[in-house]
């Protein structure tokens, strides 16, 4: 595989790790006046953004730059062999194709096929002069055969309807790119850009080489009102042709860290997904994210999908990115009820981002909620604005400059160039508030769960377990009395969890000789390119952990706007009661929602052996529960019993989740969790990142209600389950923060994990999209240790048949789980310190080596390549020359 095309996940390396942090900015005439020095204006704050891009080993390799900009009308008349109908009736199309000349042609053919198919005329196709001396030697290979291909409307010159025109194009760009995939040559194709308004020349270049690579760019009959560019630095990651910025719509300076769980709700969508303006053509855009995509690109495909759906531009990027409104005491109530409406509509594609973006009529750039990408703007009095990441990239008097700002979080700054004026975030925002009666369709619609009168018949909630079947579910849950004192007791204390010191001693959950809880094998990433975490406390307004259980409204019905109830909680942690509430809600509500409960336990005379098919029965019954118009389905292992063995929750909602996905049908319903798997933070994340939007921990609340007197004599139970919520909450979000994400409806089924010891292939059928950097063990060992659990809880023969295990995470415990630093080895290595005493140190290294046999750690798995005959020692550099070469940076 060449350098700049896209390789396949292989070892450490995984392009979903896609990121960017970048050198954003645009330069616009406010009344639309085109010319050529806007666009050798764009050239100059490309060059001098250069210092935001990458540069590689190679100093003519850089991660990607371009520029988007406006049609250029009399500049193709003049360079192109055939007629061109007036403006605004044909589009031009900027591809990238590969240098084969078979396979270029094949693919040519396929463009022209599908332009014909929807009813369009191929005018003629272009090749784009290029300049390729200036390619370093790593990106000259894998340079394309650029070529634009002009497609005229289909009447010919007169009556062309230009916005219907672009919403075709929109779907002929995406019929190539589906169609493309899987030919010969395709790791070489992408569309730039497809329009009637714009085009896109960029490249895996260095920010000076877009003019010198593209000749059109310096040649004076190329015009444009406005110039969008972008020096990309992708961190982690291979940069490629197709990846670098402008994409056909936007050009992105940060991180989208939901973006796994955004395309997956993406392409849940494809079933109960439909649009009065597209029509029948809605079905022949899917997938709709091609894999393998940045997150910015993902980002660019939804943002055009919701612009050709009918949205205006500015309208779906409030969606996409909305401010921080839940919240806001300060916020104006029509723009909350904005913001609060929609919330059911798109969940936030979450992360630092500033976000140019134009659809050549307007140009305009948005701050996520947090402001964690800089972005400064100027006007001259000759209605010139330029916005980039920081201020000095035009040499501009400044005796011209009217205003000098920048953007704010949550904040968005546009210019309608058909208006001829700035629109600014207050007016924009209010305009868009008071379209709809936003606030009177919430009235009618939204309904709280916490809102919701207690039902009479309240014997429905189960009563709490105590004595021996407690103890017994405890265990079968794997509680410990770490758990208790460590968890538990502080949680409903202080209403958070306990602080503990960094760094685990203890083995991975894969090389554990104990049952370990499923949620320990996935490790969350942390947010890692410039953003520094957020703070959950200090930074508690753009934090929320409102959900909304149930369907996702169809995003393209329009014209159904307002029609369809929604129910929402202010946290994800269900009280048993509310749990009630929802399971019997048509008793309340009607028949708007129906909720099905899916037991997830199943018969112990199955074995662990059975596990694969119940889960298979499991996903089937989901899919015919929704098919059947249930829109709400709980998962409940209250069923657990000596006669019962259960799914671990974490993998049936998964599996779940990423059935329903696959049929099209997951945003259809809501997935509520009843199980006793969840005891602490990390269980909830990881429950939430695969796809719960409510949990309710049934036996932490048994536990309370029986052994409260134990726990917290001083609290009453309501207080104690209260403080036990309030804490989870708190971690959830202090979870989120270290990803930098600000909403658990962002977070809900964004899988922001890497498994740690599991197969790949249990990953790809159950947890599909989670990277597994070290595989390990699969639904054999997962099943087996759930039935040891169980059996562990109502055998006969057990030293815990009367109490919890000790456990021994967090601290060292005899009988409880293996640590590296033990009472001995503590002993040894104080010895030896203290007495330099070499026989005490010998001792200490002797155990700490048999640890590694006995496999506490991954470096136990390896060993030394040994040479056949040492290495003379007069030969061997000396430590103090090496250590010159160690470089801090």
């Amino acid at each position: 595989m060449h350098p700049g095309v896209l390789p396949s996940p292989k070892g450490l390396y995984d392009p979903s790790n896609e990121h960017d942090a970048c050198g954003v900015g645009f330069v616009a005439h406010i009344k639309g006046e085109k010319s050529h020095n806007i666009i050798q204006q764009g050239l100059t704050i490309l060059q001098r953004l250069h210092h935001r891009g990458a540069v590689g080993a190679d100093p003519l390799s850089g991660d990607g730059a371009g520029l988007l900009m406006q049609i250029s009308d009399g500049f193709f008349r003049n360079v192109v062999d055939f007629d061109l109908p007036e403006v605004g009736a044909y589009g031009v199309g900027m591809l990238f194709l590969p240098q084969d000349d078979a396979e270029r042609e094949a693919i040519q053919k396929v463009v022209e096929s599908v332009i014909t198919e929807e009813g369009q005329q191929v005018l003629g196709w272009r090749t784009v002069p290029v300049d390729n001396s200036g390619l370093g030697e790593t990106v000259y290979p894998t340079e394309p055969c650029i070529r634009q291909v002009f497609v005229g409307g289909a009447s010919g010159a007169q009556g062309i309807d230009q916005k219907e025109l672009e919403r075709k194009l929109f779907i002929i760009h995406k019929r190539i790119t589906v169609t493309v995939k899987g030919m010969a040559g395709a790791a070489y194709f992408y569309i730039n850009s497809m329009s009637t308004r714009t085009i896109v020349y960029k490249g895996m270049l260095l920010a000076g080489q877009v003019g010198e690579y593209y000749p059109d760019l310096n040649d004076e009959r190329m015009v444009s009102a406005l110039a969008l560019v972008h020096q990309r630095f992708s961190t982690n990651t291979f940069p490629t042709w197709d990846l670098a910025h402008p994409f056909r719509m936007i050009a992105h300076n940060g991180e989208i860290n939901t973006n796994q769980g955004n395309v997956n709700w993406m392409a849940a969508r494809q079933h109960s997904m439909a649009s009065d303006i597209l029509g029948d053509d809605l079905k022949k855009i899917w997938p709709l994210i091609p894999e393998g995509q940045s997150d910015s690109a993902c980002f660019d495909n939804a943002l055009e999908l919701l612009v050709a759906g009918g949205y205006s531009m500015t309208h779906a990027m409030m969606m996409l990115i909305p401010e921080a409104w839940g919240s806001n005491e300060l916020m104006d109530s029509k723009r909350r009820d904005f913001y609060e409406y929609h919330a059911a509509l798109m969940e936030p594609w979450d992360g630092p981002a500033a976000v140019a973006f134009t659809d050549g009529r307007q140009i305009g750039a948005t701050l996520d909620r947090n402001g964690l990408r800089p972005a400064r703007y100027l006007i001259t009095d000759d209605d010139l604005v330029v916005l980039a990441s920081e201020m000095g990239v035009l040499e501009i008097p400044e005796d011209k400059i009217v205003k000098k700002w920048r953007l704010q979080p949550g904040k968005m700054f546009l210019i309608d160039m058909e208006e001829g004026r700035i629109i600014d975030d207050q007016e924009l925002k209010d305009k868009l508030a008071s379209d709809k009666p936003y606030a009177q369709w919430l009235e009618e619609n939204q309904i709280h769960v916490s809102k919701l009168a207690d039902r009479k018949e309240e014997n429905t909630i189960p009563e709490a377990l105590t004595g021996d079947a407690l103890l017994n579910a405890q265990q079968a849950f794997g509680y410990t009395q770490e758990d208790m004192k460590f968890i538990l007791a502080p949680m409903i204390k202080k209403g958070e969890e306990d602080l503990g010191s960094m760094g685990a001693d203890n083995p991975q959950a894969v090389l554990s000789d104990r049952s370990r809880h499923l949620s320990n094998y996935f490790k969350q990433n942390f947010a890692q390119v410039t953003n520094p975490p957020i703070d959950p406390i200090r930074e508690e307004i753009v934090m929320s952990l409102i959900s909304l259980v149930g369907p996702k409204p169809n995003l393209l019905g329009i014209n159904e706007a307002g029609s369809q109830k929604r129910l929402e909680v202010a946290q994800p942690v269900l009280s048993n009661r509310d749990l009630d509430k929802i399971r019997h809600i048509t008793d309340v509500v009607g028949d708007d929602f129906r909720t099905k409960t899916l037991d997830i336990t199943y018969d112990v005379s199955l074995g662990a052996e059975g596990m694969e098919a119940v889960i298979q029965t499991l996903c089937e019954d989901a899919e015919a529960a929704v098919e059947g118009h249930y829109n709400i389905l709980v998962l409940s292992d209250r069923n657990m019993s000596k006669e019962r063995l259960t799914v671990p929750a974490l993998l049936a909602t998964s599996a779940v989740h990423h059935h329903l996905i696959r049929k099209g049908l997951r945003t259809e319903t809501g997935l509520v969790v009843e199980t006793a798997a969840a005891i602490e933070n990390h269980h909830f994340a990881t429950l939430a990142g695969y796809g719960a939007e409510a949990v309710n921990p049934w036996l932490v609340f048994d536990t309370l209600e029986t052994n409260l007197s134990t726990l917290a004599p001083e609290l009453d139970i309501e207080t104690a389950k209260y403080n036990y919520i309030k804490a989870v909450g708190k971690g959830l979000k202090k979870v989120m923060s270290k990803m930098g994400i600000c909403t658990y409806q962002s977070y809900c089924g964004a899988q922001i994990f890497d498994a740690v010891g599991l197969k790949e292939t249990f990953i790809d059928k159950y947890f599909t999209g989670t990277s597994t950097k070290i595989e390990g063990v699969g639904l054999a060992e997962i099943s087996t240790e759930a039935k040891q659990l169980h059996d562990r809880a109502y055998g006969e023969q057990d030293i815990y048949q009367h109490h919890l295990d000790v456990g021994g995470d967090y601290a060292y415990r005899v009988r409880g789980e293996a640590h590296a630093w033990t009472p001995e080895t503590i002993a040894k290595l104080q010895h030896a310190a203290r007495g330099n005493d070499a026989k005490s140190y010998k001792e200490f290294t002797k155990i700490i080596n048999e640890q590694n046999k006995a496999l506490l750690n991954f470096r136990g798995l390896m060993d030394f390549k040994w040479a056949d005959t040492p290495v003379p020692l007069d030969e061997v550099e000396s430590a103090k020359d090496i250590v010159k070469r160690f470089a801090t940076g």
